[in-house]
């Protein structure tokens, strides 16, 4: 007897033809259209959510010494702090990172596109800094990771579960403005999720943002992620062939709807 005889049969869906599959799958894909409107409406009321001011200073360890939330945002306005657990007392220390907290750090995208949309992404532990360098390198991580040195994770709802802190920086002040957990985070590590819980958002002229928020072409800012400048103009060929890209959908979708 094989060892996959001995598995519980698994009822999967029935076998159809070709017409009948593209069938079923248009009949989901207006479930899934409208998944996609109410996620995109979620995000917009995101943005219009009330920010609370951050009154208390608080002081992280980096590879080059003490920074001060501020110093975070690496000059952008937005910061996205991830609190991952590595530290003594968590579940594969010394040598790994909390597992869940590890699954996040895989996925995250290349960071220039966040960058590009004035967007900074970091993750804080209280492992000391030559502990994160040493998982750093061999997990193959790189983002910006901080060590904790005070109240930051409880103060910010933290301290003994993993979660994402959302925060704007406009001058001196810095406000909070989302925070999700639990689920919430496992859907993180794209570009696109990041910035939909930010206050700008994606920055889109799409999107229904508040008046007087940054918005650019959709897809004319896009970018190869060593390739991006700072305040560089989109590049020609790129408009023009993104231009055409939207063009042949928008035809295509109507010929379909006749």
């Amino acid at each position: 007897m094989t060892a996959s005889s001995n598995r519980t049969r698994m009822h999967t869906p029935p076998v159809v033809s070709p017409q009948e599959w593209e069938a079923a799958r248009q009949q989901l894909l207006v479930k899934e259209k409208a998944h996609t409107r109410a996620r995109d409406a979620l995000a917009a009321e995101r943005r219009r959510m009330p920010w609370t001011t951050v009154t208390q200073a608080y002081a992280f360890e980096g590879p080059s010494g003490t920074l001060a939330l501020p110093d975070l945002f690496d000059g952008r306005r937005q910061l996205i702090v991830y609190r991952a657990f590595f530290e003594p007392g968590v579940y594969g220390w010394p040598e790994h990172a909390c597992r869940g907290c590890s699954m996040v750090a895989d996925q995250v995208a290349h960071l220039a596109h966040l960058n590009a949309r004035d967007t900074t992404l970091v993750f804080v532990s209280r492992a000391s800094q030559a502990d994160i360098a040493r998982l750093k390198a061999r997990m193959g991580w790189t983002m910006p990771w901080y060590t904790l040195t005070d109240g930051f994770d409880a103060d910010f709802g933290v301290d003994e579960w993993h979660g994402t802190n959302v925060f704007y920086r406009d001058g001196d002040q810095i406000f909070r403005t989302y925070f999700l957990n639990n689920r919430g985070d496992e859907q993180m590590g794209g570009t696109w999720n990041y910035l939909d819980i930010t206050p700008l958002g994606r920055q889109e002229v799409w999107e229904d943002s508040p008046e007087g928020y940054p918005q650019t072409p959709t897809y004319k800012w896009w970018n190869w992620h060593d390739s991006y400048l700072p305040d560089a103009p989109p590049d020609k060929k790129w408009v023009e062939i993104s231009d055409a890209g939207e063009a042949a959908f928008r035809a295509q979708s109507a010929s379909l709807k006749r």
